[in-house]
């Protein structure tokens, strides 16, 4: 199939190359020309802007989006859809809102333009072990999508959800589930690191590859970055979120279901960002007022 690819970071460069492995001609842009250019020595088509991206689709256009959530996504749709005809197809593929996605997909329904919607996971590694996604929109641009979706997932990684909005919704719950998952693994670590015994946490993380009921993608991820640095001394305990975790638990409250893990998870990563914690101080001088507890001052 011959496509579009707007956006071209580090999983959007890796799609890129995947799809050409899977022989599709991919014409490609990005804001910076040095992307552009390196795809290019790999096979893709290069194109000088947007409007000349659209210019070298023939026939029923298909173009996917892998840019930022928010405006970016909003500011290349208004790009595009002017140069669009009816049946052509928007796919996003970054982590945006479902709302949003929900909103964006009506202008562009009443001028017969599909806006498909795919979540895509596989970070940097997707490239080799292909992308699990999952999507959502009309069933039938989807149906025309599958040769793409086939080749940049790996067997059974990819998954039809529903109407538009489906797709990113899905996603924000996987990357959701996500954080409960890495803050599990992260206290568990935390008590072994403490522990009275002198605890090999990378040989352990291995053994619990096989067999274990625990063993993921995510603990195979911690295996490496022990062995790259045991005692993770070359990090900050500064944990950055990109929003859907945030998302997943605003839809969790509107929707009256209790999501405990992952509102945990996600007050964790922002005590990581705090050099000195105000409300820290303030449980310590209650027990201290209370209870004549024990206080730390500074200096001490």
């Amino acid at each position: 199939m011959q496509l579009g690819f707007i956006g071209l970071g580090k999983m959007g460069g890796n799609m890129v190359q995947r799809l050409l492995i899977g022989n599709h001609q991919v014409i490609v842009w990005n804001r910076s020309p040095g992307s552009v250019k390196e795809l290019e020595q790999k096979g893709a088509v290069g194109s000088e802007s947007i409007g000349d991206l659209v210019t070298k689709l023939p026939g029923r256009k298909v173009i996917w989006l892998m840019v930022p959530s928010g405006k970016a996504v909003d500011d290349n749709i208004e790009k595009l859809a002017g140069s669009l005809q009816k049946g052509d197809i928007i796919v996003d593929g970054g982590n945006s809102y479902w709302k949003d996605t929900q909103r964006r997909s009506v202008p562009l329904k009443e001028e017969g333009i599909h806006y498909v919607d795919c979540g895509t996971s596989g970070g940097i590694w997707g490239l080799t072990n292909g992308y699990c996604l999952m999507y959502g929109g009309d069933k039938s641009a989807t149906d025309y999508l599958e040769p793409v979706f086939k080749t940049l997932a790996p067997d059974n990684g990819y998954v039809y959800c529903g109407e538009s909005g489906s797709g990113h919704f899905v996603k924000m719950v996987h990357n959701g589930i996500e954080y409960g998952m890495m803050q599990a693994f992260a206290e568990g670590f935390e008590i072994m690191e403490k522990s009275p015994f002198d605890i090999n946490l990378t040989q352990v993380a291995d053994a619990w590859q096989y067999g274990s009921v625990v063993r993921s993608w995510l603990l195979e991820l911690a295996v490496r970055a022990f062995r790259e640095d045991p005692t993770l001394e070359k990090l900050e305990d500064y944990v950055q979120d990109s929003g859907e975790g945030r998302w997943t638990i605003q839809t969790a409250m509107e929707l009256d279901v209790p999501a405990h893990v992952i509102t945990a998870s996600l007050f964790n990563r922002f005590l990581s960002r705090q050099d000195e914690s105000f409300a820290m101080k303030v449980l310590a001088a209650l027990r201290n007022q209370f209870g004549g507890h024990a206080v730390k001052s500074k200096g001490e």
